[in-house]
């Protein structure tokens, strides 16, 4: 069999846990495409307007159409052959709810403000959260705040070292974004995830995998269309400092400030 452009990724890295059963399947065909759309059908997929989601070719968008509005408008989602799409339409099997409202909301702002140079800051937020988020899954408990805390706050040893036994137990990390999956197809210690918060109950931890994929789609899903997205929604997470997602995660590791910046302080001015 010649060989494809996702042949040689290694899918047992964690960053790619949350997409890894849907992408299996599509492995074991001898037509990935084919099998992608077969997936989607029996997963009956839809978009806002509930039209069902179909993958076609890229060059099947038609000249001047918006992607986004497109599959607004159509539930056809152009997919070129390569990482960068072949990631989106994998979260599109594992998270749907959530690319559905995206898609709405990207529509939506397409809708009102046309295509221009400038997103405007609903869009820039959506895309954003729809090309590189982490989902940052904690117990809502005064241990989680505290993680959520020490993320925010940049502290990073706190977070990571003196938080340790937080992660897998009461917080996980999920990748979400595909252009951030694509980057970690070769990882390299700055890759840096806009992080979303998702305070979930203590027995979230005991649900199955399927039961929690679950849960959080459509947690997410909901937060998105009953909020304002904006970009301060987000704080950034260096995904390598993840607990269990690299190796040599000691203090030294964390300490190296080109990737694990602190937070940034604002100005005082002081009168003359």
């Amino acid at each position: 069999m010649t060989a494809r452009f996702f042949d040689d990724l290694d899918w047992s890295r964690d960053w790619f846990a949350t997409v890894r059963p849907a992408a299996q399947r599509l492995l074991d065909a001898n037509d990935w495409r084919a099998q992608l759309n077969s997936d989607a059908q029996a997963q009956k997929l839809q978009n806002h307007r509930g039209q069902a989601i179909r993958f076609i070719p890229q060059a099947e968008l038609p000249d001047g159409v918006a992607y986004e509005a497109h599959i607004s408008a159509t539930g056809l989602v152009p997919t070129r052959e390569n990482l960068h799409d072949f990631f989106n339409a994998l979260v599109w099997l594992r998270f749907p709810l959530i690319k559905r409202q995206l898609n709405a909301l990207q529509s939506a702002q397409i809708a009102a403000l046309g295509i221009g140079k400038s997103r405007g800051p609903a869009r820039d937020a959506a895309t954003i959260f729809d090309e590189n988020a982490a989902l940052l899954i904690v117990e809502n408990s005064p241990q989680g705040q505290q993680l959520i805390d020490a993320l925010r706050r940049h502290h990073w040893q706190s977070a990571f070292i003196a938080q340790r036994a937080m992660f897998g137990s009461k917080a996980t990390v999920w990748s979400f974004g595909h252009a951030l999956m694509e980057k970690l197809v070769t990882p390299y210690k700055a890759i840096t995830a806009h992080t979303w918060v998702v305070r979930v109950a203590t027995d979230f931890f005991n649900l199955t995998p399927e039961e929690q994929r679950c849960h959080v789609d459509a947690q997410v899903a909901s937060q998105l269309a009953t909020g304002t997205l904006t970009t301060a929604d987000y704080t950034p997470l260096p995904v390598l400092g993840i607990p269990g997602w690299w190796s040599a995660q000691d203090a030294a590791f964390y300490a190296d400030q080109t990737v694990f910046r602190p937070q940034r302080t604002k100005a005082v001015s002081v009168p003359a």
